[in-house]
């Protein structure tokens, strides 16, 4: 049996860096579509951009041929490039400093596992649609932590 083909757009938002942040995917399959969002109170950006990519791939509930978009190179050469690196260096850098984020490392790492995950960068805010949506929702997920 083929895998099922999904497209993922993710996306994370933070007011200040820490600060209240929020993060969001678009997953379409099918001619079907998927929007979630969430946020936390005290994160970071890339934080949010790392827990949007997990929770998207958390949601899939079998295992996918998958396509994830990002405008975000912190996750894309994170996770195509450096993990293997940092893992072998028991979660330290080649500076030998710690990995930031390593808890949400090792979740994104076990949530790609159980699909073919195919890693994109794109520009943010350049007109992609699915980019423009999934940033929408990680605005979305970062306003129920805002002061209003």
């Amino acid at each position: 049996m083929t895998a099922r083909r999904v497209c993922i757009h993710t996306d994370g938002a933070c007011s200040g860096n820490p600060g209240p942040g929020g993060w969001g995917a678009l997953l379409q399959w099918n001619g079907n579509e998927r929007e979630l969002s969430g946020g936390e109170d005290q994160t970071t950006n890339n934080r949010m951009e790392l827990r949007a990519a997990i929770e998207a791939l958390n949601a899939l509930k079998r295992p996918c041929a998958v396509d994830l978009y990002t405008d975000s190179t912190y996750v894309r050469d994170g996770i195509t490039k450096w993990l293997d690196g940092w893992k072998a260096r028991d979660w330290k850098t080649a500076a030998k400093k710690p990995v930031k984020n390593a808890d949400l490392w090792r979740e994104l790492e076990a949530a790609a596992s159980r699909h073919q995950v195919r890693w994109h960068w794109l520009k943010g805010h350049a007109g992609h649609e699915g980019n423009e949506r999934a940033d929408a929702l990680a605005r979305q997920g970062m306003k129920n932590w805002q002061c209003q």
